[in-house]
């Protein structure tokens, strides 16, 4: 029809009046430097830039954000809601932050979406997990509203909500692999064969020591809720698991039934768990007990511990520092640390979303521009600009 035709050049002027509204963002996006860093003894702050609102997810939470590995003025927003009691529909959202008042692709889904992950070398790719335990790939080159290919109860979906998916490097046939984590205690391993999604269990968690008793005497073992997971940047078959007792599993793949190691990490759900991007052996955590672990994958117990008085949704490292990685807690603060500077306190805690009874969910740092994106529970996306003192290059 005759909309589609001018559909380009529409978005083209859309972003251009987009540009003027927001001239003032775009140019502290671009070249405001905070001076006041240099009186601050090393502290910093974030100056909020855009915001980005839907109508239609007013009343769902931010439950999953990641930055495209290509584009990286794009990012996807998973819709959904982390009360059981209030389930309803969720949605995926594209946006640039070329267009704040609009996203760029609007998918939506009959179960609330829990996570998603970009493809590495194919970013038109996106992997999602809802919360009645299916994963789909979204293809944004396909003007569909529906996923292109989605597990079912047939192919052996979780039977709980899905926490986590990741990509993983092509097989051996070069078919698509992406892994999952959910409370069912499964990771399971999809792979695109002949557009069907065909899963393997790639581990299960089971809880050592601990069998319930069945009828007749039977042995029921109880298995771990498996919450978020993360793989080594360098070896291959390695990755960690938490769970919502608060443990965190090292497992391989090649193993699947034992783990290379248990840390008694914390004492509820672990909401987050990741790999540092250039210290090989730490990784660091996150739970609603109030506190932010770092870990190094050979010792048992934590190397620092950070309380940050209230429960801790997401924790992320930094792109540019081995020592800089910010939290969110669910009180409406971003905290940003750099262990460089002080390793006992926050460089920056800033309340982001005032309003009472809204909480933030997530976090993500922008591969190359120093900003943040932060997510809230009513639907609402944040973008921040991290200042000087917060992006100091490692010595």
């Amino acid at each position: 029809d005759d909309i589609t035709k001018i559909s380009k050049a529409a978005k083209i002027m859309e972003r251009m009046v987009n540009q003027n509204i927001f001239d003032d963002i775009a140019q502290d996006f671009k070249y405001f430097e905070d001076a006041s860093d240099e009186y601050r003894d090393q502290r910093g702050t974030l100056l909020p830039l855009w915001k980005f609102q839907y109508e239609k997810t007013k009343r769902l939470a931010v439950t999953a954000i990641s930055w495209n590995p290509r584009y990286k003025d794009l990012f996807a927003v998973g819709y959904g809601s982390y009360d059981f009691m209030k389930q309803g529909q969720g949605m995926l959202l594209l946006y640039t932050m070329k267009n704040p008042s609009f996203p760029e692709y609007v998918f939506s889904s009959e179960s609330g979406i829990m996570c998603l992950d970009f493809h590495n070398d194919r970013p038109y790719l996106v992997a999602v997990g809802f919360y009645d335990g299916n994963v789909a790939i979204y293809n944004l080159k396909k003007a569909a509203s529906q996923p292109s290919y989605k597990s079912s109860a047939k192919s052996g979906k979780h039977t709980e909500p899905v926490w986590q998916v990741k990509w993983q490097k092509d097989d051996m046939d070069n078919n698509l692999n992406f892994f999952s984590v959910s409370s069912d205690g499964r990771i399971v391993s999809w792979t695109l064969v002949k557009n069907e999604l065909v899963h393997t269990d790639v581990i299960k968690l089971s809880v050592e020591g601990t069998t319930m008793q069945g009828p007749e005497g039977l042995q029921l073992q109880t298995l771990g809720c498996g919450t978020s997971f993360d793989f080594h940047k360098k070896i291959d078959y390695l990755f960690l698991v938490g769970t919502e007792e608060g443990k965190i599993y090292k497992c391989s793949k090649c193993y699947s039934s034992q783990f290379l190691d248990v840390f008694e990490a914390h004492h509820m759900a672990v909401d987050s768990v990741s790999w540092n991007p250039y210290h090989l052996k730490v990784f660091i955590s996150c739970s609603s007990d109030w506190t932010v672990k770092i870990w190094d994958h050979t010792i048992k117990t934590p190397m620092f511990v950070f309380d940050l008085n209230s429960a801790v949704g997401d924790v992320a490292w930094s792109p540019y520092s081995s020592t800089v990685f910010a939290a969110v807690t669910t009180d409406g603060k971003a905290h940003v640390f750099d262990l460089s500077i002080n390793k006992y306190e926050a460089l920056c805690t800033q309340l982001v979303v005032a309003k009472k009874k809204n909480k933030i969910t997530h976090i993500q740092f922008n591969p190359v521009y120093p900003v943040v994106i932060i997510g809230d529970e009513r639907g609402h996306v944040t973008s921040l600009k991290l200042s000087p003192n917060l992006r100091k290059m490692p010595k």
